[in-house]
């Protein structure tokens, strides 16, 4: 039975970028210490247990050079060893002799009791271990023994001046594990203090790389804060990318804002006026029609204002990051359009357009390009309007720009009008329909992509040329 709240979940929350970078690198080097480590252990065995094989290789020979038989075969054994320890009794390191008829052993083999040592073939030689056997206290042990089997032949040629002896040194099997073990000591010793050390360092060297991010994300927390307008401009060329498309937005952002404030407020201004005009009338003795006649011409200067205002809302701002848009889709349905309007005229528009090339953009952005340019364009001209549309300038890691032109064979523009032609209300010829803020919707939109919009002279009909550039986007 339920009694109480239910428990949150609280949500998982991804682990930092330094702590994936300190654990994977840890993890490493964790695993190539241990690698290394376990390589240097077997290989310290194997050298250790060749170099035990060896030196008592070695002892084998200095026994072999000093030993000599008397000529009825008695041996003469030497007085010292080549090692102390063989005079010392049970010192660990033990030498022997076996002969057909008896042999002869250390003093320091005098207690112990050595594993029995048979004869060997002339030239043969054995390492054997660990071997069991008997200390001088009693207690068990093991040895590694090395044999080599040897015939002595005196100067004298007769048959029976020869016979076979073989000679074995050995040492107590605890030497190598000893020398095993202090090795590991020392060398997970090492390891150990050397990995602390590399750790240490590794934090350091994440700490450091990692701190351009971080410094990206104090830059952030001062923009939410209102501390400061933008992103820095000095980062990483990694990072640029990210900080330019946040800086990119930002004032993005701000435009947006700083554009709706003005349009209500240019709202509000525009609509006192008639709003006044309309009460001062109706609190005056105007007649009837006369009233009405001023309410329906206040009206209307209303509905335009309103309507003005709605567009040049609608034309600020766009989207950072939208999609590609392929142009002749939308070129074509407005093309359309507009020539059954101006049929009359008989006006052909002609596509010179890129299959390369994209608008990145909003759809409407694109739809008020077009249509404000070809519409006036069809205004203009006489017969012919030519749409061009070619990929703009481009830059690394960047989406390339656009060229848009629209050009026709009309009277054109003087140079001294272009101005004024391009101010928002203005119209190129009063008698020409319109409300002259096209183009001025058309220069909000190209300055919202950073953009520019020219107007010239078209070099190719005759007419007016207006060409939009888009540099390359984020």
């Amino acid at each position: 039975m339920s009694t109480g709240k239910s428990a949150r979940v609280l949500p998982w929350r991804p682990r930092s970028l330094q702590a994936r970078q300190l654990m994977a690198a840890s993890l490493g080097l964790v695993a190539f210490l241990a690698l290394a480590g376990y390589a240097l252990d077997r290989a310290f065995l194997d050298v250790a247990s060749e170099g035990q094989r060896d030196r008592l290789r070695n002892y084998v020979f200095a026994y072999a050079g000093d030993v000599e038989f008397l000529r009825n075969g008695d041996l003469y054994s030497p007085d010292n060893g080549p090692d102390d320890r063989f005079d010392r009794p049970g010192s660990g390191l033990y030498a022997e002799i076996v002969l057909p008829n008896g042999g002869w052993i250390s003093r320091s083999a005098s207690g112990p009791q050595l594993p029995e040592a048979t004869m060997l073939a002339g030239g043969e030689e054995t390492f054997e271990g660990p071997l069991p056997m008997t200390r001088s206290d009693g207690t068990p042990g093991q040895v590694y023994r090395y044999g080599l089997g040897m015939v002595w032949a005196s100067q004298d040629s007769a048959p029976d001046a020869e016979f076979p002896y073989t000679i074995y040194v050995m040492e107590d099997a605890g030497t190598v594990p000893r020398q095993v073990r202090v090795f590991r000591a020392a060398l997970w010793g090492y390891l150990g203090i050397a990995g602390v050390i590399l750790l240490l360092l590794q934090t350091l060297v994440v700490r450091w790389s990692l701190w351009p991010l971080r410094k990206v994300v104090e830059e952030l927390k001062r923009v939410q804060r209102g501390q400061a307008h933008r992103m820095g401009e000095r980062h990483p060329r990694e990072l640029e990318p990210l900080t330019d498309s946040i800086n990119a937005l930002i004032e993005s952002e701000r435009e947006n804002l700083e554009q709706q404030r003005n349009t209500m407020s240019d709202l509000a201004h525009s609509l006192k006026t008639p709003l006044a005009v309309m009460r001062a009338r109706l609190d005056s003795d105007a007649g009837d029609d006369e009233l009405r006649a001023d309410v329906a011409t206040q009206l209307q200067r209303m509905n335009d204002l309103v309507s003005y205002q709605l567009g040049r809302a609608a034309s600020s701002g766009h989207t950072l990051f939208a999609a590609p848009i392929e142009v002749e889709p939308y070129a074509e349905t407005l093309v359309q359009g507009l020539e059954k309007i101006y049929a009359g005229k008989r006006v052909i528009c002609e596509f010179d357009i890129d299959p390369d090339a994209r608008f990145h953009g909003e759809p409407g952005d694109l739809q008020e390009l077009l249509g404000n340019l070809t519409e006036n364009a069809f205004k203009w001209a006489r017969s012919r309007v030519l749409l061009t549309v070619k990929p703009g300038d481009s830059a690394p890691n960047r989406r390339p720009g656009l060229l848009l032109a629209v050009d026709d064979d009309g009277p054109g523009i003087p140079e001294e009008r272009i101005p004024l032609v391009l101010q928002r209300g203005v119209r190129g010829d009063e008698r020409v329909q319109g409300h002259g803020i096209g183009l001025s919707i058309v220069q909000d939109i190209v300055r919202s992509y950073r953009g520019e919009l020219q107007v010239g002279h078209s070099a190719e009909l005759g007419g007016a040329r207006f060409e939009v550039r888009l540099p390359p986007g984020l």
